[in-house]
């Protein structure tokens, strides 16, 4: 899907941010979408800064196609380091906060507080694919990913876990 940065030609589209609206001549980042009443692919926008925040890595896409000067792109670029640091890297371990989860693997549902694995995997919100976290089992993870360096990405990419709980998932492997 197309992801742009351009100059509102109206002031009639309303961020899907924060829900204002962007001025006339004022910079918009748009992305397009299918709308879910007609089924048509219609465009998205959001003022830059709302979607350095909420869409960090889809951003920092479109500002390096995009050629032209922005007024506050200290600030831009702030609040996507900001956004781009809170995301986590995949693959990585961490304790199941609820039991909502299920294994992408075998299906069986991912017990609260017990170690699961994240890994990325397109999800569908609002007729836009993006980005997201897939669990699985630890005992599942190698065989699903088939990635020979798993152990090695998590851990690296497990901040959150204690050395003895990392070894507990690097053993289930």
């Amino acid at each position: 899907m197309p992801r742009i940065i351009e100059v509102a030609k109206s002031g009639r589209a309303r961020c899907r941010g924060c829900r204002q609206t962007i001025a006339k001549g004022e910079l918009r980042y748009g992305e397009e979408a299918q709308s879910q009443f007609s089924g048509e692919a219609q465009m998205q926008w959001l003022h830059l800064l709302c979607a350095a925040k909420k869409h960090p890595r889809e951003m920092k896409e479109a500002l390096a196609g995009y050629s032209g000067e922005i007024p506050n792109r200290a600030e831009v670029d702030a609040a996507l380091s900001s956004a781009m640091s809170d995301l986590k890297t995949f693959p990585y371990a961490e304790w199941a906060p609820t039991s909502r989860s299920r294994c992408q693997a075998c299906k069986e549902g991912i017990d609260k507080d017990t170690l699961r694995i994240a890994v990325e995997r397109e999800v569908e919100m609002g007729g836009v694919a993006r980005p997201g976290a897939g669990y699985l089992h630890p005992r599942c993870a190698r065989a699903h990913t088939k990635d020979e360096q798993l152990a090695e990405k998590l851990k690296q990419n497990s901040t959150g876990l204690k050395p003895e709980e990392l070894q507990l998932v690097l053993e289930a492997l």
